[in-house]
């Protein structure tokens, strides 16, 4: 294993890591720091919680000279909250490099205020989203990012998925001629990579992320959903364990506020952070989540990436994401620094490809129920039912066939009528069972509505 003095780096560097507490470097930082150094091009695949930002921090730093009065590297991450983080660990080296400028652009701040602060003084780092640098680069012409020679784009796929390629596509080819791109990313879409060709020159890439999927600390529960939604679901079975927080993940932004919804006119505190939140909505998401106001956090995919929770329990899958590696990250929240976790993966009969997907890349799943008050191990998943016709069959043709006694007439046609009987009343009990379900939810569903309408 490798160390940070294996790198060579100068001792403000060295100081600079040693502050954040630091004493080897993670896998990703062990890929991307040499490499970085050397002026190589780099995709890192990695998930959150792995260091890449240090990864990325480190070898700027080592860069950076503040006797240049310009904008050396800029850094976009697709969210406020996630800038705002990249920035908090950045703004750190101005304790070791003298005069060295550190600045966050991001939607909210005051626009007038940066314009008139870049009048003054260039930053050497600059940090923020996408639209923001390019608002102030190319319609204000006050952000001067022209000379800069590095370029990182931090969550690459969430970038895609929020639209904000376009905006970094019109300045990053406004950028320094021998310009250095390392970009980091959960997963590589395809969408992503003609981006990626576009601007990089034989990067290397390293891939470290999937080393979560077989964490032996996370434990796998497939949970049935039957004729339930999701939200139903979770509410039965939220008596069965106890979080100190749990991360609910869904698909869809509309998925996820009505999810969130339903938690609460139940009278689960829960706290929702999607795309679909006013920015004001995502503040007091971010502030409650910070503040650990709520145990329940519901959330997509993506708005969780902009969100570090260290205490995550447990974590709530509802359904399967198309792109199975989200359902890696999901249970890869909890589980952390040594710590074990739980990953409820709701399902209905639809998702049994994805399950058998992850099944074959290693994740063990256990099949329960939680019903009347305790987990129920359900047969495991995949595995048919065994009917037993045959042996009713055996028993029915036993009983008919004495031994030593002499077949009687028509008894071919007896044996088949018992065993017939035998599968009719099966039938009529297993009707008669959906029936006593179906009303159940029926009953259900009308006292919700009455009490909704105040009845």
């Amino acid at each position: 294993m490798k160390k940070f003095e294996d790198f060579n780096m100068k001792p403000e560097t060295m100081a600079f890591i040693r502050k954040n507490g630091f004493t080897v470097p993670t896998p990703v930082q062990e890929e991307v720091i040499p490499a970085a150094l050397r002026g190589r091009d780099v995709i890192g695949l990695s998930a959150t919680g792995s260091g890449k930002t240090h990864a990325y921090l480190i070898p700027i730093m080592e860069k950076a000279d503040a006797s240049l009065d310009h904008v050396q590297a800029v850094i976009t991450a697709p969210t406020r909250e996630l800038a705002a983080q990249i920035y908090e660990m950045a703004v750190v080296m101005q304790e070791f490099i003298e005069g060295l400028r550190v600045r966050l652009y991001v939607g909210g701040q005051d626009r007038n205020k940066d314009v008139e602060a870049l009048a003054k003084s260039q930053p050497h780092i600059v940090i923020g989203t996408p639209g923001r640098i390019r608002d102030l680069f190319l319609t204000e012409g006050a952000l001067r990012i022209d000379k800069a020679d590095i370029l990182v784009v931090d969550e690459a796929d969430m970038t895609l998925e929020y639209g904000f390629l376009d905006d970094i596509d019109a300045f990053a080819g406004r950028l320094g001629d021998d310009l250095q791109m390392l970009a980091f990313s959960a997963t590589m879409p395809e969408q992503l990579k003609p981006f990626l060709r576009k601007y990089m020159h034989q990067p290397l890439t390293f891939e470290i992320g999937d080393k979560v999927s077989f964490n032996p600390d996370i434990r796998h529960v497939l949970v049935p959903c039957y004729h339930h939604t999701y939200a139903e679901t979770i509410r039965s079975i939220l008596p069965g364990f106890h979080p100190y927080v749990c991360l609910i993940f869904a698909n869809t932004r509309a998925e996820a506020a009505s999810i969130a919804a339903d938690l609460r006119e139940n009278g689960v505190r829960v706290t929702e952070i999607h795309g679909d939140l006013t920015s004001r909505q995502r503040k007091q998401a971010m502030k409650s989540i910070a503040d650990a106001e709520h145990t329940y956090v519901c959330a997509t995919d993506l708005a969780a990436r902009g969100i570090d929770i260290p205490e995550v329990s447990h974590v709530i899958s509802c359904g399967f994401p198309d792109d199975l590696e989200y359902y890696i990250h999901r249970a890869g929240r909890t589980g952390r620094a040594g710590s074990s976790g739980t990953c409820y993966a709701l399902y209905h009969e639809e998702d049994a490809q994805a399950i058998r997907s992850l099944m074959k890349r290693g994740i063990r799943f256990s099949h329960q129920r939680f019903h009347q008050g305790k987990w129920n191990e359900l047969r495991p998943y995949g595995r048919p039912y065994q009917k037993k016709d045959d042996e009713l069959q055996k028993k029915i043709s036993m009983m008919m066939t004495k031994k030593n006694a002499k077949v009687k007439p028509g008894y071919k046609k007896k044996r088949a009528a018992a065993i017939e009987r035998v599968h009719r009343q099966k039938k009529r009990e297993m009707i008669r069972s959906k029936i006593r379900e179906e009303k159940k939810a029926m009953y259900k569903e009308r006292a919700r509505k009455d009490k909704e309408n105040g009845l």
